[in-house]
């Protein structure tokens, strides 16, 4: 394996990102005998002779990316004709109606576009989330979106605060950058915890992109990139409203609401909030197997928008509580740690964004737009007798030119960034504050050879003030084979800032000291990658095949070291080696009418020197296998969807200096996950019940030392499998559709 890798980081260096946007046109597609104009879900549009295209989402709406190379728009649906329409270079939203195919009589035919996608005309490997996919589990935030996804693993990070974190490309999330929108949001101060403050019902879809990303996002990205979008004003419902309830104590309710104020101008609120009264203690412990949680998220954005203009500007503010520990511990007590371990954590986030973009030319040949997002984070919590404090106030900034010569093969993006954190950090008497400032400038070219070929190839610097001049190289190469068959390769450096005590607050719950010294040094990592992505044909039945390889080289890591020593988590510089080969196979297609079914395998090879010793990597699977299965009848009213987890073995750090009560073994074996879920359609609105982990597996005593909180043997942190038990969840969905 390693000399494939080694092959394919050669290659890379000879072959170069990203394909540029080029103005986008936005749009709804409906069923012309449809009185109600639902729209139709996963109808298709591809510019005439090019791959370029999308699919419309579960409202029937759509959003792509012009292209120089024609104006004619292919719409297609399966069971209605297909038609071509011209694109004027005024048109800004379209409105089509599909009719249904003569030769289709009586008979009803029904389609449903892949709720996961590889995205066709992406250079960089990237996976299309829709909101159809997302519909079919309880997806309640960002954490719980990748139930049903084979690239993206979504753990705990311990056994007592509720902390998840997501691993792509066998590394852990803090490698992979999370954008909302394109603008950075879950690091810093809100990694631990910043996966559940994105509700699932705001997102209108999320692209998980592998490997090094655009050098236009910055330079943090090493194993890949997580965008998630949010809902928009004027391609979202009018009314929408979703509840949800399960046996676990956790009840929520989101909703979002939309008003067009003119051809130009409109708004949108949404709203989420959540209450969890976690009961349950399956393993019979005293501890929670869940924190208590208390959350309310509000968002307001706006857009305005003309043929040559766009500005989106909103606001977010969050507000959560999380109580966790022993059933004993009274939360309102001033010395609570005198009737049982508890914890208590409390977030406030303020969070205001603007957008702002426009051509310079009436062609759009040169574009312009300028990104900006500050933020406001503050948490105060206890683990224990342990307290933790801290404050994150950041900025960031993106200026963005883009050129497009007629010609259209050439275009070139260059811009300026500036990215600005400052934490005020209190881990009992221990005082950190930390001031990161650091403009960065970058320039990336993209040569496109009509839809065969785009090859990109990006460099920015960053100015950091606390670790100097980051040079930041990425090329990627797209190749159309054949007509059904992609070939993808990339090579590129990132770099992260690590904020040791920020990110890992979660392992205060315990009785480990947190060894942090004071001149850890920058990431640094090279990632490449190959995939090759496409079609075959078994009869009439299409199967979407994928197969990837991706390889990660760290030139310097922050080791979290829970091996050395069972009293201690010690945080050092890399010395020695360090490294991720990941391998994915994958396959889904439609088994008959209204069946999909989706099978994938993944191999995972991680290690890194720990303590001295090369070693794999800890409380992470060998392997890991995926079967999903959706039914949807003819008729659009029943869903059924189906997941199998088939998770491989993995390495536990030692425990054998323990008392005998309190050791557990130095590995765990293979288990396996099922969900399932059923929806009942309506004309405007759902219900949906499910189960989550119905096997009922746990992992076994997942707290070293529950009886002993306050001892020196405490452990909630060697977190590899599922803390809680079975999971019974309802509930319902209400949507009204915009007039057109």
């Amino acid at each position: 394996m390693k000399a494939i890798f080694y092959i394919i980081t050669a290659g890379m260096f000879l072959i170069p990102v990203l394909l540029s946007g080029q103005g986008r046109i936005e749009g709804k597609i409906i069923d012309s005998g449809d009185r109600e104009e639902a729209g139709l879900p996963g109808a298709n549009l591809v510019w005439a002779g090019t791959s370029t295209g999308t699919s419309t989402n579960a409202a029937g709406f759509f959003n792509l990316r012009r292209t120089r190379e024609t104006d004619k728009l292919v719409v297609s649906f399966v069971g209605y004709k297909t038609d071509t329409i011209t694109v004027g270079p005024d048109d800004e939203y379209i409105i089509h109606r599909l009719t249904q195919g003569s030769q289709i009589g009586e008979v009803l035919v029904v389609s449903r576009a892949s709720g996961t996608h590889i995205n066709r005309a992406e250079p960089i490997l990237t996976v299309n989330i829709t909101a159809a996919e997302l519909c079919k589990a309880a997806c309640c935030n960002l954490s719980e979106s990748f139930e049903t996804n084979a690239s993206v693993d979504v753990n705990y990070s311990d056994a007592s605060t509720g902390a998840k974190q997501i691993q792509l490309l066998g590394l852990a999330g803090n490698y992979t950058q999370i954008l909302a929108e394109n603008i950075p949001s879950v690091y810093g101060l809100n990694s631990a915890y910043g996966l559940n403050y994105i509700p699932g019902p705001w997102m209108e879809s999320i692209q998980i992109s592998k490997g090094t990303s655009s050098v236009r996002n910055g330079y943090e990205s090493m194993a890949g990139q997580i965008n998630v979008e949010y809902k928009k004003p004027r391609t979202s419902e009018k009314f929408f409203m979703n509840g949800f309830i399960s046996d676990a104590g956790r009840k929520e309710v989101n909703l979002n609401t939309s008003l067009l104020l003119g051809d130009h101008l409109s708004t949108m609120i949404l709203a989420h909030a959540e209450i969890q009264n976690s009961q349950s203690d399956h393993n019979m412990d005293g501890f929670r197997d869940e924190p208590d949680i208390k959350q309310y998220n509000l968002f307001n954005r706006w857009d305005y928008m003309t043929e040559r203009f766009t500005f989106r500007t909103g606001i977010k503010y969050l507000g959560e509580e999380r109580i966790g520990g022993q059933f004993s511990f009274q939360p309102g007590n001033p010395d609570t740690w005198t009737n049982g371990f508890g914890i208590r954590i409390n977030t406030q986030r303020l969070e205001g964004f603007s957008k702002i973009g426009g051509a310079l030319t009436n062609d759009q040949s040169m574009t312009i737009g300028w990104i900006q997002n500050a933020a406001w984070h503050s948490q105060e919590s206890f683990f224990g007798m342990r307290m933790y404090n801290g404050t994150q106030k950041a900025y960031y900034s993106n200026l963005l030119y883009q050129w497009n010569p007629r010609l259209g093969r050439h275009n070139l993006d260059a811009g300026l960034s500036y990215k600005y954190d400052l934490y005020d950090e209190h881990l009992d008497e221990l005082l950190l504050g930390r001031e990161e400032s650091v403009p960065g400038i970058f320039t990336q070219y993209t040569y496109t050879d009509s839809a065969k070929v785009t090859f990109i190839a990006g460099i920015r610097a960053d100015f950091h003030n606390l670790y100097g001049t980051l040079i930041t190289p990425r090329v990627h190469l797209r190749w159309v084979i054949s007509p059904d068959f992609t070939l993808r390769a990339s090579a590129g450096k990132g770099y992260r800032s690590g904020n040791i005590l920020a990110e890992n607050s979660f392992l205060l719950a315990s009785s480990r000291e947190m060894i942090i010294p004071d001149d850890t040094d920058i990431e640094e990592a090279w990632n490449t990658g190959i995939s090759l992505t496409g079609n075959l044909y078994a009869g009439s039945k299409l199967i979407r095949l994928s197969a990837e390889a991706f390889h990660t080289k760290f030139i310097n890591q922050i080791i979290i070291d829970m091996d050395a020593d069972l009293n201690e988590v010690r945080f050092y510089n890399l010395n020695g080696r360090s490294f991720s080969n990941v391998i994915q196979l994958e396959a889904s297609g439609q088994m008959f009418e209204g069946f999909d079914l989706l099978a994938a395998w993944r191999w995972n090879d991680v290690k890194m020197t720990i303590d001295g010793t090369l070693r794999e990597k800890p409380l992470i699977s060998r392997y890991k296998g995926l079967l999903t299965a959706s039914w949807m009848n003819r008729l659009r009213k029943w869903q059924i969807d189906y997941t199998l987890q088939f998770n491989g073995p993995g390495r536990i750090p030692s425990t054998a200096l323990n008392p005998e009560a309190y050791r557990r073994g130095d590995s765990f074996k293979a288990y396996t996950a099922m969900n399932a879920q059923v929806t009942r359609n309506f004309r405007k609105w759902s219900i949906y019940a499910g189960s989550e982990n119905m096997t009922n597996f746990k992992q076994h005593d997942p707290i070293i030392a529950a009886d002993d909180p306050f001892g020196e043997y405490f452990d909630s942190g060697l977190i590899w499998g599922p803390v809680h038990g079975r999971k019974i969840y309802a509930g319902f969905r209400v949507f009204f559709n915009r007039d057109i």
